[in-house]
């Protein structure tokens, strides 16, 4: 089932929803669960709340599939582009806007005050063995962030169609300084159309490159990576949706 929650997201001032699904059978156990977080979570379970009217269909995956977690899906920013501001780590530009990068403020905030609600309304296991991020674009980033810069409260990351081309060198001095825990999972993808119609621009080449740098960088500390082409994908939940078997089984049918 999924749940709306509330909780004050102080970064903005303002209250965020929480869109949580729990295992068929939770309210009928004492079990505790792995928890995945998950930025835009409007988009995650149902096409009604979805931005663009497509959701990733995420609850019929999770209602079929042999394991059982909690998932937290994060709502971003609504209010012009801000989502952007959010959900990036570091001042730059995207489309020529200017993003002032509050990425890190927004992981502070899920560390401080997200993770212990979390952990203290859910039953959950709390521990950085069972806990996951993922998102998508500019979730993508954020995502590769939190479980290389946070890396003591994440084990595993699902880094879709992440937008790292527009911060890769910062990103990648960061990942150098790092120190990581090689119990470390990260699956990076993206779609050979995400730079439009033709597979062979220059704008896929990047992308390919720009996400082998990366697992390049997490290889060096020994960490297990997924690095994944999505042929005639686009950037749109339609085709990360056809990536959820592929990133959840890598992350939790290790071995």
């Amino acid at each position: 089932m999924v749940i709306k929650d509330q909780i004050w997201y102080a970064p903005a001032g303002e209250a965020r929803t929480l869109h949580i699904y729990l295992p068929d059978g939770y309210n009928d156990s004492d079990k505790h669960y792995p928890v995945l977080y998950f930025f835009d979570g409007h988009n995650l379970f149902f096409d009604s709340d979805a931005t663009f009217g497509k959701s990733w269909g995420l609850k019929s995956f999770l209602d079929g599939w042999d394991r059982e977690l909690i998932v937290v899906g994060i709502e971003c920013s609504h209010d012009g582009d801000h989502r952007l501001d959010e959900y990036c780590p570091y001042d730059t530009k995207l489309m020529n806007k200017k993003i002032h990068g509050e990425g890190r403020e927004t992981l502070d905030w899920m560390i401080l005050s997200l993770k212990p609600y979390i952990d203290g309304n859910y039953r959950t296991c709390p521990f950085r063995e069972t806990t996951a991020i993922a998102g998508s674009s500019m979730g993508g980033l954020m995502a590769l962030y939190a479980v290389t810069m946070y890396n003591n409260y994440f084990s595993m990351a699902a880094c879709v169609s992440s937008t790292i081309f527009t911060v890769l060198q910062p990103l990648l001095a960061d990942l150098r300084a790092c120190h990581l825990n090689p119990e470390t999972s990260v699956y990076l993808s993206w779609g050979s159309r995400e730079g439009g119609t033709d597979p062979d621009s220059g704008f896929c080449k990047f992308l390919r490159n720009a996400n082998r740098k990366v697992e390049d960088s997490l290889h060096k500390q020994n960490v297990r990576t997924s690095l994944y082409c999505q042929e005639d994908g686009g950037h749109c939940e339609a085709d990360w949706e056809k990536q959820i078997p592929i990133f959840m089984d890598f992350l939790y049918k290790a071995g």
